[in-house]
């Protein structure tokens, strides 16, 4: 039974690992959010006044390539699906893109505050 458990973790984390690589080589989108999370965990530890609002910056980071990646599956499986215009799969990709786009808002108000918080303006 261990040996199962371990044999399917094992093959999660191959998966896992194929699906980063694929979005890295194929998004520019995600590239550029690996690049933001480079520069987010050093600037946390900077920023952040508090072990937690470290922690919460770099989350959002790690929350912005979560959905990144979900609109990524997303937009390739419709992709997938068919390659002619269909208004409905041009409004589900919206809607992923929206995803994309509150994601960002998040992250960038999470930073804007930590940053007001630390020069004291908050």
């Amino acid at each position: 039974m261990i040996r199962k458990v371990l044999s399917r973790m094992w093959s999660a984390t191959i998966n896992s690992r194929n699906g980063l690589l694929f979005a890295f080589r194929s998004e520019q989108a995600f590239r550029e959010e690996v690049v933001a999370l480079v520069l987010a965990v050093p600037l946390a530890f900077l920023v952040g006044v508090s072990p937690e609002r470290k922690l919460q910056l770099i989350f959002t980071v790690l929350l912005l390539m979560v959905v990144e990646l979900l609109n990524t599956a997303i937009e390739k499986l419709a992709d997938r699906l068919t390659t002619d215009h269909d208004p409905q799969i041009g409004r589900v990709k919206d809607m992923g893109s929206a995803a994309v786009g509150i994601t960002l808002i998040i992250a960038g108000l999470t930073w804007l505050f930590a940053i007001a918080e630390r020069m004291g303006l908050i």
